[in-house]
């Protein structure tokens, strides 16, 4: 119905003005009730109350299709429905009334389905949910002692309040993966109970539906089943069935990383380029040069597995600490890794970090089938299934380093500083320092430091009653040490 004007209602002699006014009246409504109906097509609230994708009516004026109106609606399940959805034909007599033209045109509405249905292939390869890491902690740490002489090497003091266990927990936790296996062998004592402490219990990192595992060696019934950890790959073959219960059906992607190293990593971007490359393999890589250790005659790159790669970055071989002629061999163009010629020069090669991603199948195909009497990753698995299995290496890069390091929480005072000159050092809480000069130390927690004591290059560890352990300019006051006044050290 057209809606009459005020010189129209007076040519309507049959009509009195209150019946004009109703019929105008009803129009208003029918229109506005049609114009609601248009704003509800609009948005589309999907099932868990996200608004929904919907293009139509949204530009005007856009010169789209004419005649027609089209509807771009995108569900909670991240799948794009309705391919533009072609939804009623407009009228035709109110088209050429009105002059309404369809509100988005076709390429806009393509473009617009696209963009959306790459963000969601990008979501589906950042879900940590289906990742699951595995933190071998098991070594004997036998080069740290004596921190290790009671405590495995992941839970030996690092800064003064943290494990060494917090930096690849830590890295999990900013990562998004809530889903972490540790497995432990040697002096597991200290470590679990920091772990219990730190990640398990309520006043702890909470992880929602994730979990925090601690799992020691088992001897278990068979002649296999009495021996201990052999290695890094025969740590994880014995607890390969928990990747096939149902808490792990999900589980798509496995990431083995070490419990003893010190360094800052965005683990989902890591597993995103595994993922982005179709890789069975991905292994995570520095450059490095071939320059000579301080206090050692070997070259820096001898002391990490190295790695050979083709012209498009995958990996042709892999040599577990090579020396020698066998460490020339290993010598690569690392432009291809993004270094720039300049750099790439100085560092030809490429070290293995001990960070592996492996598709789930893929590990338990080769720890159970391919290589079941290999123990280790680095010096057995990786170098086999080069030949093998497509594997890549992706170059790392320092992440955020305003993420938090995660530990144990500790309700200790503040540290008491008294009458003492600090330089470059770090203090702990519930420290006394009394009259003494700190330059160049770590002091960890609960320490007490008395009159006229200089301390220099110093890490205050674990304590114990042997007392000092002096060590190539570096001297390690272990728990529950005590040093005299006027100590000098």
């Amino acid at each position: 119905m057209t809606l009459l004007s005020s010189p129209e209602k007076k040519k309507l002699p049959k009509l009195s003005r209150n019946r004009a006014s109703d019929l105008e009246g009803g129009a208003r409504r029918r229109r506005t009730k049609s114009e609601g109906k248009e704003v509800s097509e609009k948005m589309a609230v999907s099932a868990d109350g996200r608004i929904a994708l919907s293009a139509a009516g949204q530009l005007n004026g856009s010169g789209g299709l004419a005649g027609k109106n089209w509807r771009l609606v995108k569900f909670c399940n991240g799948e794009l429905m309705g391919k533009k959805m072609k939804m009623t034909l407009l009228h035709q007599g109110m088209i050429k009334k009105s002059n309404v033209r369809p509100h988005v045109s076709m390429s806009l509405t393509v473009n617009v389905a696209g963009e959306a249905k790459l963000r969601d292939l990008e979501m589906e390869k950042r879900d940590p949910r289906t990742v699951v890491a595995v933190i071998l902690g098991g070594g004997a740490g036998t080069r740290l002692f004596p921190l290790t002489k009671r405590r495995a090497k992941p839970a030996v003091p690092i800064g003064g309040a943290y494990r060494l266990i917090d930096v690849p927990m830590s890295n999990c936790i900013n990562s998004g993966i809530n889903k972490v296996y540790i497995l432990t062998q040697f002096n597991s004592t200290s470590l679990n109970r920091h772990l219990v402490r730190a990640y398990n219990l309520g006043g702890g990192v909470t992880f929602g539906d994730g979990f925090v595992e601690a799992l020691a060696a088992t001897q278990t019934q068979g002649e296999t089943g009495k021996r201990w950890f052999q290695g890094t790959a025969d740590a994880v073959r014995q607890f390969h069935w928990l990747f096939e219960d149902a808490r792990s059906k999900d589980i798509e992607d496995v990431l083995i990383l070490s419990g003893d190293h010190l360094y800052r990593m965005d683990y989902m971007d890591f597993v995103h380029n595994h993922r982005q490359s179709g890789a069975d393999i991905t292994l995570s890589c520095l450059p490095m040069d071939d320059s000579v250790f301080l206090y050692f005659h070997d070259s820096r790159a001898s002391d990490f597995g190295l790695m050979k790669i083709d012209g498009k970055g995958r990996i042709l071989s892999f040599s577990e600490k090579p020396k020698g002629a066998d460490l020339k061999a290993m010598a690569v163009d690392t432009t291809v890794i993004g270094l720039p010629r300049e750099e790439a020069e100085k560092k030809p090669y490429i070290a293995s970090m001990g960070v592996y991603v492996f598709k789930k199948e893929i590990l338990l195909n080769l720890l159970r089938w391919r290589f079941p009497t290999a123990n280790d990753f680095g010096s057995e698995i990786i170098p086999a299934s080069a030949k093998e299995f497509f594997i890549k290496p992706t170059r790392f890069s320092f992440y955020d380093a305003n993420k938090p390091m995660y530990t144990s929480r500790r309700n200790l005072p503040p540290s008491k500083i008294d009458s003492s000159k600090i330089v470059d050092s770090i203090v702990s809480h519930g420290s006394f320092l009394n009259n003494c000069f700190i330059e160049h130390s770590v002091v960890g927690i609960r320490s007490r430091i008395n009159s006229n004591v200089h301390l220099k290059v110093i890490q205050e560890a674990d304590r114990s009653s042997e007392g000092l352990y002096i060590r190539s300019g570096i001297t390690i006051i272990l728990k529950n040490s005590t040093i005299k006044d006027g100590s000098v050290i």
